[in-house]
């Protein structure tokens, strides 16, 4: 009797479903913390000390002041201001100057001296050590040549006469009043005393009057006061100065050359 064969039992590997193999090529699975390549560095700062600008919590206090516009402080206002009032006075004060040119039309004053006498002013001998006292007549002409500007000539006036730089003799203008379109001459009397003059200056003084040229300078200085209409000025100084040379130092010098010119000083 033929023997009855029985099946195998399939092992588990032959009967068990294989599981699905992935291509060949697939990538592998990344792992959870990637490995950085070679050469570099990686740090880590915590979450909590990384800062924005400006830090959230004041970004939006920071979008609502950036919109608004900066205030000026009040200083610029003052200066603002003063340099406006500033600007506004000089354009008037221009505009005024204009029209009294305008309207009064000044014209510059004018000063000479005319005549001049000189006594007491003996240096025959330049080996002479003796001081001297000389004394000048001076005659000097003032010309206002103006329409309607008038001239009050005050008190506290002074008028030197110097050779090479030594002060001779001094005295004073007469107070007076030059009314518009006048000339005025007058005289005044100027003395000194005790003038030392050096050798040298003798020396040369001999010999400049020996020429019939002696420099000499006059300085004059007035105080005055101005009057346009029925305005007048605050005071104001008149200064004269004056080059002249004379032919000789006696009461019948003659003035040889003169040149004066004046400015003036409004305070």
């Amino acid at each position: 009797m033929a023997d009855r064969v029985h099946p195998k039992a399939s092992s588990p590997d032959a009967t068990s479903p294989r599981p699905p193999q992935s291509p060949s090529n697939s990538n592998p699975p990344t792992p959870e913390n990637p490995v950085p390549p070679a050469g570099t560095y990686v740090i880590q700062i915590p979450k909590d000390q990384i800062f924005r600008h400006p830090p959230p919590e004041n970004a939006s206090r920071y979008q609502k002041y950036s919109g608004r516009k900066p205030r000026r402080s009040g200083c610029c206002c003052c200066l603002c201001w003063f340099l406006g009032l500033a600007a506004l006075l000089i354009f008037l004060l221009a505009i005024a100057a204009g029209i009294f040119y305008l309207v009064i039309r000044p014209k510059a004053l004018s000063y000479s001296v005319e005549d001049i006498s000189i006594t007491g002013f003996n240096v025959s001998s330049a080996a002479s050590t003796a001081s001297i006292s000389p004394e000048f007549d001076v005659t000097v002409r003032a010309d206002n040549p103006n329409k309607k500007i008038s001239i009050y000539y005050e008190e506290d006036s002074s008028v030197k006469v110097y050779y090479s730089d030594v002060d001779l003799c001094n005295g004073v203008l007469p107070a007076f009043y030059q009314p518009p379109k006048n000339v005025t001459v007058f005289q005044t009397a100027l003395k000194g005393s005790g003038v030392v003059l050096t050798s040298g200056m003798k020396e040369t003084l001999v010999n400049q009057q020996r020429e019939g040229n002696i420099p000499l300078k006059l300085k004059l200085k007035a105080p005055v006061k101005i009057r346009v209409g029925s305005v007048k000025t605050w005071t104001i100084t008149v200064k004269v100065s004056c080059d002249l040379t004379v032919d000789k130092l006696t009461a019948e010098s003659k003035i040889v050359s003169k040149d004066c010119d004046f400015s003036v000083r409004l305070w």
